[in-house]
């Protein structure tokens, strides 16, 4: 066990060093919880019959139990971060293993029996991962240094995105074009062992004793005062809007792809696993622009992309274009760049914002406003979903049908959010033209400088 904290260079914008084992854990962790909480999981819940308001309650129900976190946040100073954040996560992956087991009962119980014993596994689980989770932010805040945090969140982006395509690929590679029960059992298996096997990585993070409060844990919190500081009321309101964008996606890409386009399993899953690929480029697009640009340009630059991916889902599922996949591959490499880059610059100016007083109660708030818009969409997404049903019509030249209604609204979420992304306030922060200006024109020039020596 490592207590000592890393030597850090507060203005040298460098990685201390000795974090090696962070980026381990978030790797580890990656595989752990991707087919937990991800695509495996919504084709097993299908298999069961789950609808989609169902799925949508599945996939929001992660996000929705980061809610615990507000009534955790105070005991965090008097545990300590590695203490209170290992504990949660070691019995976190003990219900990985119950979840593993489910498939195997189909011998003597139904498939609606198992679809709500996972759901009150995942209810179980995702509890323990939002009290746990409420000490992590404040933890990376104390051992990254604020002008090396863009690098870090980028790399962290990197770590977690090469280890979920490889989950992906994992899974489409056991499950087939049509997943068994003991195959099922398997993947989960396997996630279960890699979130054991992170465990010694996150014992191996360096702990920081949390900053001295004398007046932590007294007196009622006061949330909406908190709330009300000006910079961070804008940065909730983005939140709140780019989770009711991105919050079903995933979820119901899966879906489309699936009933909608007509795909296999296998493929699917072959395809979320590419999406990962655009979350790789995290560090080259993130990294160094994030701590010299500011989050700002890169969350409206995350919105345009996002508007794009929209846009293309509509025009595939209203008949436009054929959801072949030459079509589908660039859009899903696309949603993965997206969450990497808006999880980058999100956490990061968040960091940049947050008062040091009180801040386990702003970084609570902070997540829990984020989660439950974004476990609130998918739910929300489902149940108009399962509204529309069947019913179709042609206007404009696309077919409305539930998935066209669904990623047009989507597209204009990702609008409403970039006009938000404006209103943010980060001193010293580029436009979003800078930003493009500089991926589009001048690193091309570089590359191009580098190759001709011209």
């Amino acid at each position: 066990m490592n207590d000592r904290a890393p030597n850090a260079a507060p203005g040298s914008g460098q990685i201390p060093q000795g974090l090696g084992a962070l980026y381990w854990f978030s790797a580890l962790n990656a595989l752990s919880f991707q087919p937990v909480l991800s695509s495996p999981m919504v084709l097993y819940a299908k298999s069961l019959g789950a609808s989609a308001t169902v799925l949508g309650i599945l996939a929001g129900m992660m996000p929705l139990l980061v809610i615990t976190q507000l009534p955790a946040a105070r005991f965090v100073d008097r545990i300590g971060y590695r203490r209170f954040v290992l504990n949660g996560w070691s019995a976190r992956v003990g219900v990985v293993f119950l979840i593993a087991a489910v498939p195997l009962t189909s011998g003597f119980l139904d498939a609606p029996t198992r679809l709500v014993l996972v759901l009150a596994l995942l209810f179980v689980f995702n509890t323990i991962r939002g009290i746990a989770s409420c000490a992590w932010l404040p933890w990376i805040m104390e051992l990254i240094p604020a002008a090396a945090r863009g690098r870090h969140f980028a790399r962290d982006q990197f770590c977690m995105n090469g280890a979920s395509m490889v989950s992906f690929a994992f899974a489409a590679l056991v499950l087939g074009a049509h997943g068994e029960a003991w195959q099922f059992t398997l993947v989960f298996l396997t996630a279960a062992l890699a979130g054991a096997a992170s465990l010694p990585a996150l014992d191996r993070v360096p702990d920081v004793p949390p900053p001295h409060n004398p007046d932590a844990g007294r007196g009622p919190v006061p949330w909406l005062e908190l709330a009300a500081h000006p910079p961070f009321r804008r940065l909730l309101e983005l939140n709140c809007v780019w989770s009711l964008a991105y919050g079903g996606l995933t979820t119901f890409v899966v879906k489309y792809l699936k009933d909608g386009a007509g795909l296999r399993a296998d493929l699917i899953l072959y395809f979320m696993s590419a999406s990962f690929v655009g979350g790789l480029a995290s560090p080259w697009l993130a990294g160094p622009r994030l701590d010299r640009l500011g989050s700002k340009p890169m969350l409206g630059f995350t919105m345009a992309i996002g508007f794009l991916i929209g846009a293309g889902f509509l025009l595939a599922s209203g008949g436009l274009v054929a959801p072949g996949w030459s079509f589908a591959l660039p859009l899903m490499m696309m949603l993965g760049l997206v969450n990497a880059l808006f999880s980058a610059a999100n956490n990061r100016l968040a960091m940049h914002i947050v008062p040091k007083q009180g801040r386990n109660h702003f970084f609570a708030l902070f997540m829990v406003v984020w989660q439950i818009t974004l476990g609130l969409s998918p739910v929300l997404w489902g149940l108009l979903i399962d509204a529309i049903g069947d019913r179709e019509a042609t206007a404009l030249g696309v077919g409305w049908n539930r998935y066209s209604v669904f990623f047009g609204l989507v597209a204009l979420a990702f609008a409403a959010a970039f006009a938000l992304c404006r209103r943010l306030e980060e001193p010293r922060a580029a436009e979003v033209h800078a930003l493009v200006r500089e991926l589009l024109v001048d690193e091309p020039r570089r590359w191009w400088t580098q190759v001709t020596g011209r």
